[in-house]
């Protein structure tokens, strides 16, 4: 990838390069250098830990035994617990999530670290290299699924608290989500309800990517997501193709068209009414795109205007799942009906419900041959756009330039993460950083999922060293 460097810290925050990563409210000195031994002689018990945390299949999904989803809060409890945090494992009507707090010095900030425990499904094992939750370490990277998505967050925000034991710079709460992988339906009631004891100065979401490896990132945009499904009827009931084909329309063939009016000849999103933006100070290039992507030679890319507007900003839309006769029981039938279901991703500042709204419309009123067409909405799910500016913010870059020696950009998600407008909402005071540990060759979701150990070691100084950078910026102010 070519990335775009920002510019890094300000004249009142830290040098990027400062061999002193900051100084805690007790005045305690901390080099930067002693923080990465620190860190680097905790790794080996840190990648330990995540590999046992991988080995429990904590799929949220309700389909799969939700019993190790329970088992998987009681291990995140027990780690946090053996490193003198207060914890909790509570549940409002969904999946367990975990809440730990340990104090800092007295009047210090105090930053919210956030991840989530569960894990999407592992889909056929016949598609991984090696069992999808046995950890295995190959080639500098441990494969698993939830190896970086995002047990990995969990292990960056308890490393960092290991790594300062009883001498932590600000007070720090975790709350350990476990349904994000399930559109996190408990998570405002779970809000409400602690909201005293979550609140905070700052939040580090971990659930999101780097640049590239070697170059981290901060991710300051999240486009929002609409699924719907759409079901076509043309017949009273199925009929023979020999008798009827040619002049009765058969309901596969109007989805095929009517799918077809989501795009425009170039692969742009051909729906009225949808926001968009080009303007995006990075840029992604093709060739490492199709490569990132695991494209075909030869298929092109879809859309106009710069890939990462095209990724992050402009609306996509993808049919993401379809009930028609499976190949190897077609028969010579006109289908009477067939359902698909689409995944709208929006701009960051696209109201989700005004997209589901134009998305039903235009579905409607293209309806091929009179067809009967119905549009329901499966899920929304709100976009966010960071203030990347302020103390926080500054903190951070100067943070992450400390651990990867190298500049860190900010980007966007083309993914939606739903939650973090939930924590914008509760907290609108708080800066606000979504940060991660995957990188281009994670694969999070899919088969061989897996994290680059070397990132991940930077992920956990960079922790490490941003609750003394922001104890020292905050505490000061």
């Amino acid at each position: 990838m070519v990335g775009h460097p920002r510019c890094v810290g300000s004249d009142d925050s830290l040098a990027a390069d400062d061999t002193v990563a900051g100084v805690n409210t007790n005045d305690t000195v901390v080099d930067l250098e002693q923080l990465r031994e620190r860190v680097r002689s905790l790794m080996p018990k840190v990648v330990e830990d995540l590999k046992e945390l991988t080995r429990i299949p904590s799929v949220s999904l309700g389909s799969f035994d939700q019993t190790q989803v329970a088992r998987s809060a009681e291990a995140v409890a027990e780690l946090l617990a053996a490193e003198g945090m207060d914890v909790k494992v509570v549940a409002e009507g969904g999946r367990p999530a975990v809440i730990a707090h340990k104090s800092g010095p007295a009047g210090a900030p105090r930053v919210l670290m956030y991840a989530h425990h569960d894990v999407q499904p592992p889909g056929a094992d016949a598609h991984w290299d090696t069992p999808p939750f046995e950890p295995t370490e190959r080639d500098g990277r441990l494969y698993g699924r939830g190896a970086a998505d995002d047990k990995a967050g969990v292990m960056a925000h308890l490393a960092a608290v290991r790594a300062w034991g009883d001498d932590l710079p600000c007070d720090v709460t975790l709350f350990i989500e476990g349904e994000e992988e399930i559109a996190s339906d408990s998570l405002p009631a779970l809000l409400e309800k602690y909201a005293d004891e979550l609140r905070s100065d700052a939040l580090v979401l971990a659930d999101s990517a780097n640049w590239a490896v070697g170059t981290p990132a901060l991710t300051t945009t999240l486009r929002g997501t609409v699924r719907a499904v759409v079901t076509v009827r043309t017949l009273k009931h199925s009929v023979h193709s020999g008798m009827f084909g040619g002049a009765a329309p058969d309901a596969l063939t109007t989805m095929c068209r009517l799918m077809a009016e989501l795009h425009d000849a170039e692969g742009n999103v051909a729906v009225p009414g949808l926001d968009a933006s080009e303007d995006t100070e990075i840029e992604y290039d093709a060739d490492q795109l199709r490569s990132d992507a695991g494209m075909l030679p030869g298929t092109q890319l879809i859309g106009s205007g710069p890939l990462t507007s095209r990724l992050w900003l402009k609306p996509s839309i993808t049919v993401i799942g379809i009930d028609a006769p499976g190949v190897d029981v077609a028969s010579n039938t006109l289908t009477a009906s067939a359902r698909a279901k689409l995944s709208l991703r929006v701009a960051p500042s696209q109201d989700p419900q005004a997209a589901f709204d134009a998305l039903k419309k235009h579905l409607e009123d293209a309806a091929p041959w009179g067809a009967e067409v119905n549009v329901e909405l499966d899920e929304l799910g709100a976009g966010f756009s960071a203030d990347a500016n302020g103390p926080v913010y500054e903190e951070a870059r100067a943070a992450f330039a400390d651990a990867w020696q190298n500049e860190p950009v900010d980007v966007g998600i083309g993914g939606s993460i739903p939650f973090v407008s939930l924590f914008a909402e509760m907290m609108p005071d708080a800066a606000l950083l979504v940060t991660g540990v995957e990188d281009p060759d994670t694969r999070a979701h899919g088969a061989n999922e897996s994290l680059h150990l070397g990132e991940f070691e930077k992920v956990c100084l960079a922790e490490t060293v941003l609750l003394q950078r922001i104890a020292r910026r905050l505490g000061s102010e």
